[in-house]
């Protein structure tokens, strides 16, 4: 699905559901991770998540897309629009739309580093490198050492 027929869709999905046209933009924000979704007050365009689509289809962004029109609509109403919102929950009800969208799986690396502090032997496993030069033991300031280590 390409920006085009997201827009298409979009604007489909409002007429259909809420009666009422989407007059603004709705694009794919590949910086999103974890969310399916968001409704940008400043600008009124709705972001969806790319890797939302591809794991969990159609369906599932037709889902996340009628959540976000609730935030867009009410907005633009002036009625509450947060999810705390009698109004926003009343509506999600209405047009039977999900409160929260199911997770977005991300890629794991199992790429994990690990140091060992020479004075009590503590063990850290980090995501990250960090300077052993730099940095000390938390438990008794003892000299840190980059370990190999198997899963």
């Amino acid at each position: 699905m390409d920006e085009r027929e997201l827009q298409e869709l979009v604007e489909r999905i409002s007429l259909h559901i809420f009666h009422k046209p989407f007059r603004h933009r709705a694009l794919f924000n590949d910086r999103l991770k974890t969310t399916g979704g968001r409704y940008l007050l400043s600008t009124h365009n709705i972001e969806l998540n790319r890797k939302y689509y591809e794991q969990h289809g159609e369906e599932e962004l037709i889902q996340v897309i009628k959540h976000e029109l609730c935030h867009y609509h009410l907005h633009l109403e002036g009625k509450g629009y947060r999810h705390r919102d009698r109004d926003f929950r009343e509506l999600l009800q209405k047009v039977q739309a999900p409160r929260f969208c199911k997770p977005v799986v991300l890629a794991k690396t199992g790429k994990k580093y690990y140091y060992e502090c020479t004075s009590c032997h503590y063990i850290y496993v980090r995501k990250r490198a960090m300077d052993t030069n730099r940095y000390v033991c938390g438990r008794c300031r003892g000299k840190l050492k980059k370990i190999k280590r198997e899963c």
